[in-house]
């Protein structure tokens, strides 16, 4: 977490200002989840998560707002490893035989 409040400070207030401009355009969950990605895949900022974290650290944003945007991107996660766990999972089925 102290890497991300760093790259937080790091950031001068027009580039954190732009993304949570952008943050708060995402009117839906894909819009935000898409907005994750591309953020994560283009910045070294560290992931979105980490720079929403440092966001409220530093108070540039509610704490309402911040606890709506992290439980989005925690539930996708959520998602994603249960799928994930699922496939595994079938993949392990081996057939006991008694002897």
């Amino acid at each position: 977490m102290i890497v991300a409040a760093r790259s937080v400070e790091a950031m001068n207030k027009g580039l954190r200002d732009a993304i949570v401009d952008q943050l708060r355009a995402c009117t839906t969950k894909e819009q935000l989840l898409a907005f994750d990605e591309r953020f994560n895949q283009e910045t070294n900022a560290g992931p979105l998560y980490a720079v929403i974290c440092g966001f409220l650290h530093d108070r540039t944003i509610s704490r309402a707002v911040a606890a709506i945007w992290l439980k989005t991107l925690l539930d996708d996660r959520e998602e994603k490893l249960k799928a994930k766990s699922k496939t595994s999972e079938t993949g392990l089925w081996i057939k006991k035989e008694k002897i």
